[in-house]
């Protein structure tokens, strides 16, 4: 039997439970760490889930104080932030999946090409 939630703080916690598992930390070695991938499926998700868009979750997640304590934010992203994650995991995810490996260096590619 499946279980359905309403709770957006549940839904959430699941959606950062499932982003751990899946994503890798960080999209880049060079990423700023602010947030995780993790933290920002687990946002995207909960826009989906409330059925608003990238505004409307920064702006509900910037006043409820226990959906950050769930998500483990320490600020809120700018709605940009979510725009931008949304792109690149939509697009790694239709290439063939998530990985967490690095991607090839420019050099060894070239390398292997010549």
């Amino acid at each position: 039997m499946r279980r359905m939630s309403k709770s957006a703080v549940g839904v959430a916690r699941e959606a950062l439970a499932a982003g751990r598992v899946a994503l890798p930390e960080y999209g880049s070695r060079y990423s700023r760490r602010d947030y995780t991938q993790p933290q920002l499926f687990a946002l995207l998700v909960l826009r989906q889930f409330l059925r608003t868009d990238y505004r409307g979750v920064v702006t509900l997640v910037a006043e409820w104080a226990e959906l950050r304590r769930a998500l483990g934010l320490k600020k809120v992203p700018h709605y940009s932030t979510l725009a931008h994650a949304s792109r690149r995991i939509l697009a790694e995810a239709e290439a063939g999946g998530l990985s967490a490996m690095p991607r090839p260096r420019w050099s060894d590619v070239h390398r292997r090409g010549a």
